[in-house]
């Protein structure tokens, strides 16, 4: 078992980190905007968590001769999640720290701009430019950082977790032998 969630883990979380470092400056060039980066963000989130799936899969058709149980399963995935969650940490903050260190700068700027051209007032974006430099200053604390990053990624592995633990505890579900 141990075996099997450290490969589809690690494969996982290559595949986010991957994403992650390509996508970063892709959206400092404007090649990506803030408007759609988080739909490439979470795609490629359950394009690489799809392996909880595949790793969950093998497990049952390899080691548990094409049965498994919710919370064996479950475990599994979640482990995979798990792994390719710190991956994804561990890569933006090697990014942030590296070449992202305007992350926020140039995030916050953008918010100014969308709310200055959706015709907020002068009251409406000094509201936002606080809430930015509080945001800012609690982002530069590499803990809070760290959970904030986690938080975007694991909630979707869970969620992909429990929808493949539940399929892939049925036998018929792409059986061993198909």
């Amino acid at each position: 078992m141990q075996r099997i969630i450290l490969i589809y883990g690690l494969i996982a979380g290559a595949i986010v980190s991957g994403m992650l470092v390509i996508s970063q400056p892709l959206l400092s060039q404007g090649i990506i905007t803030y408007d759609n980066s988080m739909i490439v963000g979470y795609t490629s989130m359950v394009i690489a968590l799809s392996l909880v799936f595949f790793g969950i899969k093998t497990f049952r058709d390899q080691e548990g001769k094409g049965k498994i149980s919710f919370g064996v399963a479950f475990k599994i995935g979640i482990l995979i999640t798990l792994i390719a969650s710190l991956m994804y940490a561990v890569s933006w903050e090697i990014y942030y720290n590296t070449a992202g260190g305007d992350f926020m700068e140039q995030y916050t700027s953008y918010q100014i701009k969308k709310q200055r051209e959706g015709g907020a007032t002068e009251e409406m974006i000094k509201a936002t430019q606080k809430e930015m430099a509080d945001f800012t200053e609690l982002y530069k604390n590499p803990v809070i950082r760290f959970g904030m990053t986690l938080l975007e990624i694991f909630p979707v592995g869970l969620l992909i977790t429990l929808i493949c633990a539940a399929l892939l505890r049925r036998k018929e579900i792409l059986p061993q032998n198909a």
